[in-house]
């Protein structure tokens, strides 16, 4: 039993439970129990057609293949970092016994890029989400071949003879900022504004 907080002359008591407990606030639906991603955020009608294609493939397949392709649908633009050219004619030449790259196809669930380092473009079977106007171009050239997902169904629907590629996720120019710069032991690049001469530095 407490008494009224309040001096405002009340006598009243106040009849608290036993098993009075503070109440928390809750987004509808409750707590959340899964932060994983079950759905994409986009709205874009092809990657929603994509995620239905590879959820039923997923579902009625026993090829773990599908299972990864679904996950990485799911995930942020940050987490499905571009890949180039070079990095994938890389690792093809480290995953394929032989010298026909064309022999299995690289699939990317992300973006891949031109690189105009690589002088010469190996023949290579590539599917990924998007693939740039010079780096198709090069691999068309090479006389190799670009899969959309849909296409890559149809002639892998359970993942035979692919090998699955992605970019570095800790290529983007924010983790190089991502700890303590200036002390000892730290590779942290600063934040700097500016870098001219008419502004004063330290």
């Amino acid at each position: 039993q407490l008494a009224c907080p309040l001096d405002l002359g009340c006598h009243s008591v106040w009849n608290f439970s036993a098993n009075f407990r503070m109440g928390i606030d809750l987004k509808a639906g409750g707590r959340s129990k899964r932060s994983v991603r079950t759905a994409p955020k986009s709205d874009n009608v092809y990657l929603r057609m994509l995620v239905r294609l590879y959820s039923f493939l997923a579902r009625r397949t026993n090829a773990k293949f599908n299972s990864i392709v679904l996950k990485r649908l799911f995930m942020s633009k940050t987490n499905r970092p571009p890949i180039s050219l070079s990095k994938i004619a890389s690792l093809m030449r480290a995953r394929v016994s032989g010298d026909d790259l064309s022999s299995k196809i690289a699939v990317v669930v992300g973006t891949v890029t031109n690189d105009e380092r690589l002088i010469v473009v190996p023949k290579m079977r590539v599917a990924a989400l998007h693939v740039t106007e010079t780096a198709r171009a090069r691999i068309v050239k090479a006389g190799g071949e670009v899969l959309s997902f849909d296409q890559l169904a149809l002639q892998s629907p359970t993942g035979a003879n692919t090998i699955l590629l992605r970019g570095k996720v800790t290529s983007r120019e924010a983790y190089k900022h991502f700890g303590a710069p200036g002390v000892p032991g730290s590779h942290a690049k600063p934040k700097v504004g500016h870098k001219g001469n008419n502004h004063e530095r330290a």
